[in-house]
């Protein structure tokens, strides 16, 4: 009995395989054993940085926060404590929104807080 091979499905999985990889430089695009290396290890980084991307920028609204509050002789730590103990239901997100692009409403948060 003859040997069965599906080459349909194998060609199948390598044509995704190299779909993925596409953009990529050198023999990462077009080598099948290379590109599958390469292609699980970006992957990986995709996963991994996507916990990363709201780490950085929680850490880019408090320097933004604290750049903005400065000015109004604060700290950023000082700031955040007296917005939690008044009770102002602004996240960090929006916060560092209104400092960098508002700076008047930002100004009146400061004084309601102080």
């Amino acid at each position: 009995m003859p040997r069965s091979v599906n080459s349909v499905a194998s060609r199948a999985r390598r044509k995704k395989v190299l779909k993925q990889t596409k953009g990529y430089w050198g023999a990462r695009k077009n080598v099948l054993t290379i590109a599958k290396n390469v292609l699980e290890k970006g992957l990986t980084y995709a996963y991994r940085d996507r916990k990363q991307k709201k780490r950085n920028f929680r850490a880019i609204w408090i320097q933004r926060i604290n750049a903005g509050v400065r000015p109004y002789g604060m700290s950023y730590s000082v700031f955040m404590g007296k917005v939690h103990a008044k009770n102002i239901d602004l996240n960090r997100k929006v916060l560092a929104d209104l400092a960098m692009n508002n700076p008047e409403a930002f100004k009146a948060v400061v004084e309601s807080v102080k």
